[in-house]
């Protein structure tokens, strides 16, 4: 069987023709679309995700791969880089603005945050403070494992992978290894 990114480069003109002409609809249109074929998994919902991302998104590279049952919001704070893909059942909050780079995976069930909720004042309900915006960034090479959770205003630098299940609350250096609740350093990648 064919690796997704074959396919697309197979057809990348006839993909990029699809997309030019998808810009004479509002993106009110694309996200109730997005909305509508979340569910579907197949080749021909994966690029109708596309084309609503690239209508949608603040950027968005080419080769993205949304697979079924992603939830994005606030999609207009997101951006993302090429050859990214996102694995089903994920949860992306772009409220204060996310910045995916190239070349990045997100594994099943993985969320990544970009506000969190203020609760400083010890004489109002935390649920009356509100929230706080916290740009979250993801650079390049990035692998994020499964049921991982990226919380508002980390950032996790190039050539990094967060192992299944971490909760990432600051900065993860680059060609790292983190796990854990919060995430810790496990070890470095280094060249073979």
């Amino acid at each position: 069987m064919p690796r997704k990114r074959e396919i697309v480069k197979k057809f990348a003109s006839l993909i990029n023709l699809l997309v030019k002409l998808s810009k004479i609809l509002p993106s009110g249109f694309y996200l109730r679309l997005l909305k509508l074929i979340r569910n579907h998994d197949n080749y021909l919902a994966m690029l109708v995700r596309y084309i609503c991302l690239k209508n949608c998104a603040k950027s968005c590279g080419n080769n993205v791969a949304v697979f079924s049952n992603v939830y994005f919001y606030r999609l207009h704070n997101l951006e993302i880089g090429d050859n990214v893909s996102i694995h089903p059942m994920c949860y992306i909050d772009a409220s204060g603005g996310i910045s995916i780079g190239d070349d990045v995976s997100i594994a099943h069930s993985s969320t990544i945050l970009s506000e969190e909720h203020i609760y400083s004042d010890l004489e109002k309900n935390i649920k009356d403070q509100g929230c706080e915006f916290r740009e979250t960034i993801i650079e390049n090479n990035v692998w994020i494992g499964a049921g991982s959770r990226i919380l508002g205003g980390s950032k996790v630098c190039s050539g990094s992978i967060v192992a299944a299940g971490a909760v990432v609350k600051n900065k993860v250096e680059s060609n790292t290894i983190v796990g854990g609740i919060p995430a810790k350093k496990i070890k470095e990648r280094k060249r073979v």
